[in-house]
């Protein structure tokens, strides 16, 4: 956790921090080389278009539970199935795994895939405690190989615009952003054939990925410090987990290397709408997402001109246009058999073609393991900050 350490990326090698924040994804290869694939997990991992890269086959699918099995094989139309990761990891047609298991496994799981010499693509979080944070940036480091996290917020299509804008410089600086995840009903997952999953009673913020990708994704910043409070109803599932976690809702302040506040509210229950949104704020220009009570996208600009406001006195005014999300997904910044809308707005067919072309042209991806653990580890740090009543605590920092 040296904050002077080298910083590398996924093949091992020295990268810049700056260069791999702005990557986007990359034309389709020019080449026939095919990416042969391995997908473990029947949910979430059914839910991407690796069938439909052209440089990509998905070789072999694997989940413990027989119909997601099925699942898997049907929609990749692979007939090559294995009941465990560890049987698919001796495949040797399999270059690279994507994996979708359960979140306190994802560390565990990376460490066997890189062993076996794959490649890996991996569901967030990238981890669970922030030693987990370092092994796994020493184990990529040392395995030269790449690793992605699967962060879906980060090609959100408002995302990419931000991304867009703040490279061109449009916010001039962004000096405060907020993030919402709000997703009540999650409690439906929380058992399955009346056992408890690993969602049982899972911290808020140890699921803060969807919320970080939102500024560190945009402006490639590090957070630094954080102060969290947290709210729970003293439910049966808050004072029984295997967490030892009493929140339902954590809200958080983040501070940035460069200054920047950022509000980060992860909320699974309440009266609320479920969003994944974010809003940006600078000095001459700010970013709004779709708000889920009906306000669509919108950008305002600051203006020479003046105005009244509700008690009569003059302030600078201001300028509201809407915003029309663009449709980046039907652009040239996919390949043309991925050009449509996809899960989580839009973000699915952009993780699969960034994760293919990445490991073909061993290049390092966007969601590279610094930035996957830029995300992860300060939503660790918040859920301690949480316990200790809010406590103002560093984050600390993994290069």
């Amino acid at each position: 956790m040296d904050q002077q350490s080298p910083k590398f990326d996924g093949t091992g090698a020295p990268f810049s921090r700056r260069a791999a924040l702005l990557a986007m994804a990359t034309p389709l290869l020019a080449q026939d080389r095919k990416l042969r694939l391995g997908i473990v997990g029947g949910r979430f991992g059914a839910t991407f278009q690796f069938h439909e890269h052209p440089n990509c086959v998905v070789e072999a699918v694997s989940d413990l539970v027989e119909s997601r099995r099925a699942h898997l094989a049907k929609t990749y139309s692979c007939t090559k199935t294995y009941p465990s990761l560890t049987e698919l990891l001796r495949d040797r047609q399999v270059e690279a795994v994507g994996l979708f298991t359960p979140a306190p496994d994802h560390v565990a799981h990376v460490l066997e895939c890189l062993a076996a010499g794959k490649h890996v693509l991996c569901a967030v979080p990238a981890a669970m405690s922030l030693e987990e944070c370092e092994r796994l940036v020493e184990a990529v480091k040392r395995s030269g190989l790449t690793y992605m996290m699967a962060e879906t917020s980060y090609y959100q299509q408002m995302t990419i615009s931000a991304r867009k804008f703040h490279q061109e410089g449009a916010f001039g600086r962004i000096y405060a952003c907020e993030s919402e995840y709000h997703h009540a009903g999650l409690d439906v997952l929380f058992r399955l054939d009346g056992k408890r999953t690993w969602r049982y009673g899972f911290p808020p913020m140890h699921y803060p990925t969807h919320n970080t990708a939102h500024l560190i994704g945009v402006t490639g910043e590090r957070l630094t410090e954080v102060s969290c409070i947290g709210w729970g109803d003293g439910d049966p599932i808050l004072k029984d987990n295997n967490y030892a976690n009493p929140f339902w809702n954590q809200t958080a302040l983040f501070r940035s290397e460069r200054g920047t506040s950022f509000r980060v509210a992860v909320w699974w229950k309440g009266a609320h709408r479920g969003t994944e949104r974010a809003q940006y704020f600078g000095d001459k220009m700010s970013l709004f997402f779709a708000h889920p009570n009906g306000t669509g996208p919108a950008i305002v600009r600051w203006s020479e001109g003046r105005e009244k406001d509700s008690g009569g006195f003059e302030r600078q005014g201001s300028v509201l246009e809407p915003y029309e999300t663009p449709r980046w997904w039907a652009t040239d910044l996919l390949p043309e058999p991925l050009r449509h809308d996809s899960g989580h707005e839009g973000s699915h067919t952009f993780l699969t073609h960034e994760f293919v072309d990445a490991v073909l042209r061993g290049r390092t991806p966007t969601v590279n393991v610094l930035e996957a653990v830029a995300y992860t580890a300060p939503g660790i740090v918040a859920h301690q900050s949480a316990l200790k009543d809010g406590a103002q605590l560093r984050i600390p920092q993994f290069g």
